[in-house]
């Protein structure tokens, strides 16, 4: 009979401040934590293109661009103490850049 060893996963990520941030649920939370994120603190000064690009690169393929928009509203969470309420619904995003650029 051959030996086998048992490889152990966490079923679940150690507790975060992370779901405070309007859209992130468990598993947008799990998306974050593979990419190193861990609290909300580690979002800021960070591009949402790039995390969203890690975040693929990770996983093999091209998620839905949803999760971009998620990552641009959680890392504008992250950034500002005011908030303006249209601005913390993740399709919001979908169609602006983070920092968002001034139309003149």
């Amino acid at each position: 009979m051959k030996n086998y060893i048992k490889l152990q996963f966490p079923k679940e990520i150690p507790a975060s401040d992370l779901k405070k941030i309007p859209g992130v649920g468990a598993n947008m939370e799990k998306h974050l934590h593979n990419i190193g994120i861990r609290c909300i603190a580690d979002l800021r000064g960070k591009s949402p293109e790039e995390l969203y690009h890690l975040d693929c690169l990770k996983k093999g393929f091209q998620d839905d661009r949803c999760v971009l928009y998620v990552f641009r509203c959680a890392v504008y969470f992250a950034e500002h103490e005011q908030h303006e309420p249209e601005k913390l619904k993740w399709w919001y995003w979908k169609d602006k850049e983070y920092p968002e650029k001034e139309d003149n």
